[in-house]
C-alpha cells in the first residue's frame, strides 16, 4: 500500500494511495471510488461552488462491487456525494444521500457531501523531523473539543509550547474520526479518514501537528476499528459486507474482519492507519479494545496493521503502535533481538491504574475489586513486570483467567497513568482523581508514575491539578439521544450509591451542552496556588527523569525485582548493570518502615508526605540510583522477584 509524492500542491507532502474515496489525479482532475457489493447501481452527485447539483452520474460496481468514475473538470474544494437505493430493485436516483465512507473531509458534518481535498497542499515547515525513540515519551492525553475554549486545532497548538517546557514529549490526541453532532468524545466515529469538521478543516490539523513537531513532540492518534458509531454510519445501505451480523461489541455491530469479502474490509482499515502517517505525519496510533476486535482468521488484524506501520512509514523514521487491550496479551508486545518491537511497541496498562486507583481512594468497587486485597503489592507488581494479572482468573470476569507472563517484557512496553479519559470519564460524575483521594497520595503516586522507567502518560490538566470534571458527553438527537442518555443511568443503576432512581437522575446527561461546557479546561487554573505547587512538581519530575533515567531505559530489556518492606510498603530494583541500579520505594502502610540504604546510593526525590528521619514514611515514595555493586546471581533474582510479585488470594 503505497505511498506517493503528489506535486498538485504547493506543499512537500505524500498522498496515500488506497482504491478508496476521492483522490486527485496527477494529469489533473478526480476519481471517485466507492466499493458497494450490494448495490447494483450507484449515483455519483457534483456540486458547484454555489452548492448546487451539478452531475448526477449513474455508476455500476464490477465483478469485485467497485463504482469507479473519472471527472477530469473536478479539483480541491468540490462537494460531492453517491445516492443509493432505499430497497433491492429500486432506482438509485432516488435513493438515499450518503457521503463518501472514505472521505477526506465532511465540512458539514457526517451527514452532508464529502469534500476533494489535496493533502500535498499544505506547506509543512519542519520537513526533516524523523520522530523521537520510545524511551523518551512522555504521553499528554488530550480531547480538542474540551482542551481549550475554543475547541479547535489552532487553539490547542497554541497551548503545545507550555506542555514542551513542561517536559512532555507526546502528545496523543482523543479520536478525530468525523462523528454524529458537534460534541463527543470521538469513539463514535463513522468516516474514519475525514478529521471532525467542528475542530477545523484538515490543514489545521496538519498545523498543529507541524507545530508540536517544531517543538520536539510526537503526536499520536487514538484510532478505533472495532465498531462505527451510531449516528452517520450510512455503510449498512450499501456495503452490509463491513458488518459481521453474526458478532456484536458492546457498542455496535462487529466489523467484519474474517468472513467473505473481508479482505477488503481489512485493507480499509489499514490504509486508515497508513492515512493518518503519511499525509498528516503522525508519530503513531493508539489502537482502542483491540480485544473487540474478533478476528480468526491467520493473521490478525492488529498484526497487518503494524506490520504496514513498520514495512511504510517507520522504514524512515520512528513510528509507534500502542494498544489498548483488556485481555494483556504479552504477545503483541515482544521484542527482537535488537531490542525493538516486532509488531506493537506498548499497551496502556490499566493493570497499574487500578492498583494505583485502589491505593489513592480506598475504591474497590466493579473493576476494582480484583485489586482490593492488596493494591500496593499490585502496584508493586506492575511497576517492576507490568502486568498483575498474567494468567491468574479474574473475579471481574467471573473467575475466568486474565493475561500472559510479561515479565520479559522491558518496562517501556507498558503505558502507565494515574488518569485517563476512561478511568475519568467512566465515573457518574466524571471527577477526576485530585477531587477523590488526598493530595499527598496523589503526589506520591506521581512520582511512581513519572520516575518509574516504564512510558507515563498525564491526562490533560492532570499537570496542574484541574478542578474540571470529564463527564461523558456527546450530542445525539431524537430516539438515539433518549437512549444514550437512558442508558448512561442505567449503568449505574447496579452500585448501590445509585440504587435510588432520584440519585441516579441527578447524573450528568450526555446530551446536555452544559454537560461538555464542564468538561472544558479552565486555564486560569494554572495560576492558582495548587496549580502552580502541581505544575512545578510535575515539571521537576519530568526533569529527573530526562536526565538520569531517560539515558539509561535503552539498557533494561526486561523487568525488575520487587520484594517488600512492611504492610503495604515495597522496594523495586530495576538493575542497569554498570551503570547501577533504579530504585523505587513505596509506602502506603500505616506507619514508617525501615528503609533499606546502600553505600553511595543518591536519593533523587522524595514525594508524597515530606522526608524525614524515621525510613520510609506512610503515604512516601523515595526514588534513588544506586551505584554498581556485586551482581545478584540470576537465579536467586528470578526466585526473589517471582515470589516478591506472587499475587495475594482473590
Amino acid at each position: 500500500m503505497p505511498s506517493r509524492a503528489h506535486r498538485t500542491g504547493t506543499g512537500l507532502g505524500e498522498v496515500h494511495a488506497m482504491p478508496f474515496g476521492a483522490e486527485l489525479l496527477p494529469r489533473g482532475g478526480v476519481v471517485y471510488r466507492l466499493w458497494a457489493p450490494d448495490q447494483q447501481e450507484v449515483v455519483l452527485e457534483r456540486f458547484g461552488a454555489d452548492g448546487r447539483l451539478r452531475e448526477a452520474r449513474v455508476l455500476r460496481p464490477d465483478d469485485a462491487g467497485w463504482v469507479r468514475h473519472e471527472a477530469p473538470d473536478a479539483g480541491p474544494g468540490e462537494r460531492y456525494r453517491y445516492r443509493v437505493p432505499r430497497a433491492p430493485g429500486a432506482p438509485a436516483a432516488d435513493g438515499l444521500a450518503v457521503p463518501d465512507p472514505a472521505s477526506r473531509s465532511n465540512p458539514d458534518g457526517v451527514h452532508g457531501p464529502s469534500e476533494v481535498v489535496d493533502p500535498n497542499a499544505f506547506v509543512w515547515q519542519h520537513d526533516g523531523w524523523t520522530g523521537r525513540p520510545w524511551h523518551e515519551a512522555v504521553l499528554y492525553e488530550l480531547h480538542v473539543g474540551s482542551f481549550t475554549p475554543e475547541g479547535s486545532f489552532r487553539a490547542a497548538a497554541r497551548k503545545l509550547p507550555a506542555l514542551a517546557a513542561l517536559g512532555i514529549t507526546a502528545v496523543e490526541l482523543m479520536p478525530l474520526a468525523s462523528f454524529g453532532g458537534r460534541r463527543g468524545w470521538g469513539y463514535d466515529g463513522v468516516l474514519p479518514f475525514a478529521p471532525a469538521a467542528c475542530y477545523g478543516p484538515p490543514d489545521d490539523l496538519r498545523h498543529f501537528v507541524d507545530r508540536a513537531h517544531g517543538l520536539g513532540l510526537m503526536v499520536l492518534l487514538d484510532v478505533v476499528y472495532n465498531h462505527f458509531g451510531p449516528d452517520g454510519n450510512y455503510l449498512h445501505a450499501h456495503c452490509r459486507s463491513f458488518f459481521d451480523a453474526a458478532r456484536r461489541t458492546p457498542w455496535g455491530d462487529a466489523l467484519n474482519v474474517d468472513g467473505p469479502r473481508s479482505a477488503t474490509v481489512r485493507r480499509f482499515f489499514v490504509d486508515n492507519a497508513l492515512h493518518w502517517l503519511t499525509e498528516y505525519r503522525m508519530d503513531g496510533l493508539r489502537l482502542d479494545a483491540v480485544h473487540a476486535i474478533e478476528d480468526r482468521s491467520a493473521r490478525h488484524l492488529v498484526d497487518e496493521i503494524a506490520e504496514a506501520l513498520h514495512r511504510g512509514p517507520g522504514r524512515h523514521r520512528h513510528v509507534h503502535l500502542v494498544l489498548e487491550n483488556d485481555d494483556n496479551r504479552a504477545d503483541w508486545l515482544q521484542r527482537d533481538a535488537a531490542g525493538s518491537p516486532r509488531l506493537a511497541t506498548a499497551q496502556w496498562n490499566d493493570d497499574w491504574h487500578h492498583a494505583a486507583h485502589v491505593l489513592a481512594t480506598g475504591e474497590t468497587a466493579g473493576y476494582y475489586a480484583d485489586y482490593a486485597a492488596d493494591p500496593a503489592a499490585d502496584l508493586a507488581r506492575a511497576l517492576a513486570g507490568g502486568f498483575v494479572y498474567q494468567g491468574q482468573p479474574s473475579a471481574h470476569r467471573g473467575g475466568k483467567p486474565r493475561g500472559e507472563p510479561s515479565a520479559g517484557l522491558p518496562p517501556v512496553a507498558f503505558v502507565n497513568f494515574l488518569q485517563n479519559h476512561d478511568q475519568v470519564g467512566n465515573r457518574a460524575f466524571g471527577e477526576r482523581l485530585d477531587a477523590v483521594a488526598p493530595a499527598v497520595r496523589v503526589e506520591a503516586l506521581l512520582t511512581a508514575l513519572l520516575l518509574a522507567p516504564a512510558v507515563p502518560m498525564l491526562f490533560m490538566g492532570e499537570e496542574f491539578a484541574a478542578s474540571t470534571p470529564f463527564p461523558y458527553f456527546c450530542e445525539f438527537d431524537g430516539a438515539l439521544g433518549r437512549a444514550v442518555s437512558d442508558g448512561r443511568r442505567a449503568e449505574f443503576a447496579g452500585f448501590d450509591a445509585f440504587a435510588d432512581p432520584a440519585r441516579r437522575a441527578a447524573l450528568p446527561d450526555p446530551n446536555d451542552p452544559a454537560t461538555f461546557e464542564a468538561a472544558r479546561l479552565r486555564w486560569e487554573e494554572t495560576e492558582t496556588p495548587a496549580g502552580q505547587r502541581r505544575q512545578a512538581l510535575v515539571a521537576g519530575l519530568l526533569r529527573l527523569r530526562r536526565e538520569h533515567l531517560q539515558p539509561v531505559l535503552p539498557q533494561l530489556r526486561s523487568g525488575g525485582q520487587a520484594r517488600p518492606l512492611g504492610p503495604r510498603a515495597w522496594c523495586v530494583d530495576w538493575p542497569l548493570g554498570a551503570a547501577g541500579t533504579w530504585r523505587i520505594l513505596l509506602n502506603f502502610g500505616p506507619g514508617a518502615v525501615p528503609r533499606p540504604a546502600v553505600p553511595g546510593e543518591r536519593l533523587l526525590h522524595v514525594g508524597g508526605t515530606p522526608a524525614g528521619a524515621d525510613g520510609l514514611a506512610p503515604e512516601q515514595v523515595q526514588v534513588l540510583w544506586l551505584p554498581p555493586t556485586a551482581p545478584v546471581p540470576k537465579a536467586a533474582a528470578t526466585g526473589a522477584a517471582a515470589d516478591a510479585c506472587a499475587l495475594p488470594p482473590t
